[in-house]
């Protein structure tokens, strides 16, 4: 018997906020702590933990080709609500009607965890510096390894949602990956509770680290979306840095003063080297 495949109806943007707000409004009264994902301007995700979540995912083919569908979804703000716990991410999605959308992510081996430790120990200083992603380019390099490093291959993630479309990642799925991202730009310490590993153990310890931590200079800590395009390969939006683009002010010259009832005997005994040193310490001349 031959069944016709009918399309759900087509639910406006501005409608399904309207049906996501009164679903949310009910969550909210039965004292679930409902947290939306809020995408601000057109960019996802900005920092390094959410820019490093969303590239590792982009570049596996199994997800380059559906990635993009969830793009405008939680742009737009489809994603009512995402909770991350460990192991799984559970999240409700707005399209034409409210679905469920589940994450499941399997932790992170102990194996690789200690190694990880060792071959990051005495680079990163602190806490703050941990969560702010101000890491080696070596150290960096060290966590996004594919398939030896913190964040999950493919084949680790389980996904699943309420909605009928056959596909294994639906727009509402890839909606909430990209969400998973964004979250992590407010909240990257979420990252280590998802793969069940306790994040201080990144922080410099008293034993000496392996010589991939002492890559790069203390003063380099601080990433910029060329040294995430070298580690995955992808072609990233560049951040500008006002205060970096700025260039240092440079210190005038004091003018020597002359001080009272001085003669100018001492001054014509050292006019001679006075004059050889006269470039370097006289003021320049402004057109």
């Amino acid at each position: 018997m031959y069944h016709e495949w009918r399309w759900r109806p087509y639910v406006s943007v501005a409608e399904r906020r309207r049906q996501a707000e009164r679903e949310m409004a009910k969550l909210r009264k039965m004292g679930y702590p409902v947290s939306p994902v809020v995408i601000e301007g057109r960019t996802i995700v900005k920092t390094f933990w959410g820019k490093a979540w969303c590239d590792n995912l982009e570049r596996y083919s199994d997800y380059a080709s559906r990635l993009p569908r969830g793009r405008t979804y939680v742009r737009n703000g489809s994603v009512v609500d995402l909770q991350i716990v460990p192991g799984e991410v559970k999240a409700l999605v707005s399209g034409s009607e409210i679905y469920k959308v589940v994450v499941k992510v399997a932790p992170v081996p102990k194996g690789r965890w200690r190694s990880i430790c060792q071959d990051c120990a005495g680079a990163i200083d602190s806490l703050v510096e941990l969560l702010q992603g101000r890491f080696s380019k070596g150290v960096m390099e060290r966590i996004c390894r594919q398939r030896s490093g913190l964040f999950p291959t493919p084949d680790k993630i389980e996904l699943s949602c309420s909605c009928p479309d056959w596909a294994s990642m639906c727009k509402h799925v890839a909606a909430v990956l990209y969400g998973i991202g964004a979250r992590l730009d407010q909240q990257p310490e979420l990252l280590f509770k998802l793969h069940e590993v306790d994040g201080k153990g990144l922080i410099a310890k008293s034993r000496k680290g392996l010589p991939i931590a002492g890559k790069g200079p203390v003063a380099e800590k601080i990433l910029g979306s060329d040294d995430l395009s070298a580690i995955f390969g992808l072609e990233m939006a560049q951040d500008t840095n006002p205060e970096a683009e700025m260039p240092a002010q440079q210190a005038k010259p004091r003018r020597a003063k002359t001080l009272p009832g001085k003669t100018d005997t001492a001054a014509h005994a050292g006019k001679g080297k006075a004059h050889s040193r006269s470039s370097a310490s006289s003021p320049e001349r402004r057109p």
